[in-house]
């Protein structure tokens, strides 16, 4: 054959391949699934190679293998190349390039690399041709590709390397497109959730249009509370009136929000009246801001509306409050003032017997007045942060027996009923507080009962905190009352439960916060009594508090409670109230966990499989769906710790809850140091107790007290995933742990069934305790079953034999 017929034919090859390869990079960019396109990709390098096998290795961000992928492979084939002997240590070998790698055969290489045991678990009689490729993306590693077996035996040629180096590009810009993606996704996630949950009505409108792009919830809900229940939500707007600071109304019915946005007037902290016919109406701080395009048009208009009716409200009791101290004080200064003047203005000899009367009448209001004077004071502290509280352990016992001869001196007609656990342990209390708290409660017990009436005080322990409760006969608490009881400046205490100045119960509040425990009122209604509660911690939490602001690495299985070491605890929070969401995230960040939140429980089951959180916090009363159905979905996906937080405490739903699945129920509201502590509790309680004694077999020790393995005398370094799945295995020795199980047990997944990370983990753990697959010592595999590990034989008894 002539030159020019031979240059014919390379161009026409050429040609050819082009096309293939252009036909090929148009199927896969036409994909949008981020596996699909790999699968793509490595199918298209296959073919256009020639080569009979096919596989692809991606990388995490800490290097680890991520995910794999085969072509050309059957199932069985597949799963043998995991499971093949070495085979973690070939792979490593054969990435160890900064280019392409081709080799004629794969065997032959293996040994000149010093595995000579290397088996390759397919049917192949003949040299083994292997061309691989490196993925770099902006010099960093992220996977390797690699094809398998030309033709029959027929070595890769320089085009073969440069069409895999073309792919393995494409596959690395793949890649990274979808990590960038991946972490674009999780901050808009993140921002959405952060504007939904604001307790500031966030509301975005398109200038030109006039119309809605986004609105949160706290917007929605000042809106629809100007909406009559006759009036459709869609002509709700039509029929609003903006009254500005200045007197200046604008009816919506007469300019349209276009008209309006196209002034392009900033406002800023402007309080405006929102007013509808009918008379609702509601004040918010204003502010909207422009959004000009580049051409310096207005494009959109952010505008934030902060609802004034909390402010307004908290203003309204401030001054009813400052008017009734005001009253308190001008009582006993009445008395005071009137007992002196008529002392002193006396013409006559005043009989001793009434001096002393006038004494008293002044000794005891003035002692009223210090008393008041002391409330406000603390309420003071309170608020500031600065009330002194100096807890230290003390006996239950005492400090009730300590509020009780206060109770009987102060001459109250009730009889009490104490019942005390006497194995309770040591509390952290100031003393002094807390018979102040003690004894508020009984006093506000027996202003409500009758006479001779019986209040009930008991003390049991609850998990890590001991609960204390005083319990009347007397009038009762109206259900819409049981959360104002608490709060500063409201009156419910002195209307609704015979207090003076409706100070006690909030002082007693802070006081218990301050320990770090919580306090709630029950009631079944007016006429049924009601019981008061709060909470202390043990000292025996309070020291693992000190030591553990989070669970402890050596806390074993990341599904139960923790993650790799250095990583925070991750908790999810569902929760359709913002402030409350936010209020978590607040505490769940200042106790040390990773927290993440939603209002929709919409987006929740997606954030479980996504973010893989270790404990999940739900709210009973979600909309539109029941908290604990939610709570049934959650544990069919993962095996994961829920409390539910709820302002309901009636024991019917706790009953429910618990046997539906919860770990725990914490009553609203509470304090982030008793949140901390029940997420401690349930962490705990996940974790399966390691065995006390090591585990030793042949030349391996697994010391689990302090978390050592060693082989032969020497340390074996493990990663926290590898020594998790080891200390399941041993401390199951003799049972065959099925893959299902060590999936729910270390990783916490119950339906992935994706076995290559424990066969990865596995391989690795062989490999360091140098444990030949074929012939194990330590890690055996029981085909399509699972892994076991031998039993420890017992030690022989009897004294030891003498020379």
């Amino acid at each position: 054959m002539s030159k020019p017929d031979d240059r014919d034919r390379e161009i026409a090859d050429l040609r050819e391949r082009l096309s293939r390869l252009s036909q090929a990079s148009l199927r896969i960019t036409e994909d949008l699934d981020f596996n699909a396109v790999l699968q793509g990709v490595l199918d298209s390098a296959r073919s256009l190679t020639g080569a009979r096998y096919g596989a692809m290795t991606t990388f995490d961000d800490a290097g680890q293998v991520q995910d794999y992928l085969s072509s050309g492979l059957t199932s069985e084939e597949d799963q043998q190349l995991w499971l093949m002997p070495e085979g973690l240590q070939v792979l490593r070998a054969l990435t160890d390039i900064s280019g392409p790698l081709n080799v004629p055969d794969l065997m032959e290489h293996t040994r000149s690399l010093g595995f000579a045991r290397f088996k390759l678990p397919l049917s192949v009689d003949r040299d083994f041709p292997v061309l691989a490729a490196p993925m770099f993306h902006r010099g960093a590693p992220v996977g390797h590709v690699f094809l398998g077996d030309k033709n029959g035996g027929e070595e890769f040629s320089r085009e073969d390397e440069e069409i895999l180096m073309l792919f393995a590009s494409q596959a690395a810009l793949v890649i990274s497109n979808a990590r960038r993606h991946r972490e674009e996704r999780r901050a808009k996630a993140d921002l959405e959730t952060l504007v939904n949950t604001s307790p500031v009505g966030v509301v975005v409108l398109d200038a030109p249009s006039g119309s809605t792009v986004s609105i949160n919830r706290e917007a929605k809900r000042i809106v629809e509370s100007l909406r009559d229940d006759a009036l459709p939500a869609d002509d709700l707007l039509n029929e609003i009136t903006c009254v500005r600071s200045d007197g200046r109304e604008i009816s919506l019915r007469e300019f349209t929000i276009a008209e309006l946005l196209s002034s392009g007037e900033a406002v800023r902290a402007e309080e405006i009246v929102l007013r509808v016919a009918g008379g609702r109406s509601v004040s918010v701080l204003l502010n909207a801001t422009p959004i000009h395009s580049e051409e310096g048009q207005i494009a959109s208009f952010v505008v934030t509306l902060q609802d004034m009716t909390p402010l307004e409200e908290q203003e309204r009791m401030r001054n009813e409050f400052l008017a009734m101290v005001s009253h308190e004080l001008r009582t006993p200064l009445t008395s005071i003032k009137g007992s002196a003047a008529t002392a002193l203005r006396s013409t006559s000899e005043i009989e001793p017997a009434v001096l002393r009367q006038f004494l008293r009448i002044i000794e005891d209001q003035a002692d009223r007045m210090n008393d008041l004077v002391s409330d406000l004071l603390d309420v003071a502290r309170i608020e500031t942060g600065t009330l002194p509280v100096s807890p230290e352990p003390a006996e239950v016992a005492i400090l009730v027996d300590r509020a009780r001869n206060s109770f009987i001196s102060s001459g109250a007609g009730n009889h009490l009923d104490i019942d005390i656990d006497p194995n309770l342990p040591l509390v952290l209390a100031d003393r002094q507080r807390i018979a102040q708290v003690l004894g508020n409660l009984l006093s506000n017990a027996s202003r409500s009962s009758p006479e001779q009436s019986t209040i009930k005080v008991n003390a049991v322990q609850q998990d890590v905190h001991v609960a204390f409760s005083v319990t009347d006969v007397g009038q009762g608490i109206p259900a819409e009352s049981l959360q104002q009881l608490f709060r500063k400046f409201s009156r419910v205490e002195s209307e609704e439960y015979g207090g003076d100045t409706g100070l006690g119960l909030a002082i007693c509040k802070g006081i218990v916060e301050a320990h770090g425990g919580r306090i709630w009122a029950e009631s079944d209604g007016p006429g049924l009594g009601a019981r008061f509660t709060f909470t202390l911690p043990t000292v025996e939490e309070a020291r693992g508090a000190a030591a553990e602001p989070t669970p402890p690495a050596s806390e074993r299985s990341p599904g139960r409670g923790q993650r790799a070491s250095g990583e925070r605890v991750r908790v999810l929070a569902v929760d359709d109230d913002p402030q409350t969401l936010r209020y978590l995230r607040d505490s769940l960040s200042q106790s040390g966990y990773a927290p993440i939140v939603t209002g929709e429980p919409d987006e929740a089951l997606r954030m479980v499989e996504e973010e893989r959180p270790q404990l999940v916090l739900l709210d009973l009363m979600l909309p539109g769906v029941d908290g604990i159905d939610l709570m049934k979905d959650i544990l069919d996906l993962t095996d994961v710790p829920v409390i539910f937080l709820s302002a309901y405490g009636r024991e019917e739903l706790i009953a429910k809850a618990f046997d539906m699945g919860a770990v725990d129920y914490v009553v609203k509201p509470f304090s982030p140091t008793e949140l901390a502590a029940r997420i401690r509790a349930a962490l705990r309680r996940r974790v399966v107790p390691e065995p006390s004694e090591p585990y030793v077999v042949g030349d391996l020790t697994i010391d689990y007290a302090e978390r050592k393995v060693t082989l032969a005398g020497r340390q074996i370094e493990l990663l926290a995933m590898e020594y998790r799945v080891l200390s399941e295995l041993s401390a199951n020795s003799g049972r065959v742990l099925t893959y299902q199980q060590l999936l729910e047990r270390v990783w916490g997944d119950k339906n992935s069934g994706d076995l290559r990370p424990m066969r990865t983990i596995v391989s690795r753990l062989r490999r360091k305790l140098r444990d030949d697959a074929d012939n194990p010592a330590y890690i055996f595999t029981e085909p399509r079953v699972g892994y076991r590990m031998p039993r420890i034989e017992p030690r022989p008894e009897g004294p030891p034999a003498t020379a």
